[in-house]
């Protein structure tokens, strides 16, 4: 079949893309307890390490997904839950359950999806915990 032809050999006249756009939420309390309860340079330290393990876990998760190692994906991604908790990261730490529960479910075509939407929020969140530090807590 020819590029652009349709079943039928009908011509394909547009191309619609997708673009998609994770929202994510972030606790601002659970960052400010952090800097009350740590003082600044605690709580900068705290954040800073979570965001590294976070960062390195997702890119971890990303090739354990390529060498179909779903165990240790797993793994990670449930110790990602805690970890996004930790900062206040409620919109990662629900994708990383959504993850978990496909891995569980044995649903391939279900992970693809919702590992790709994790690593859109992954990105997302931490980009917004940045943008927050740059700000008053």
């Amino acid at each position: 079949m020819a590029v652009g032809a349709g079943l039928w050999g009908e011509t394909l006249t547009f191309l619609t893309y997708l673009n998609p756009d994770e929202s994510v939420r972030l606790d601002a309390s659970i960052l400010g307890e952090l800097y009350l309860q740590l003082g600044e340079a605690g709580a900068q330290n705290v954040v800073t390490r979570a965001m590294e393990d976070l960062t390195q876990r997702l890119t971890d998760a990303d090739q354990m997904y390529r060498n179909s190692d779903f165990l240790a994906l797993r793994k990670t991604i449930r110790a990602t839950v805690a970890v996004a908790e930790q900062i206040g990261m409620g919109s990662l730490a629900n994708r990383a359950r959504d993850v978990v529960e496909c891995i569980d479910a044995g649903d391939p075509v279900a992970l693809a999806a919702v590992l790709a939407r994790l690593m859109r929020t992954g990105e997302r969140s931490l980009n917004a915990v940045c943008d927050l530090q740059g700000q008053s807590i």
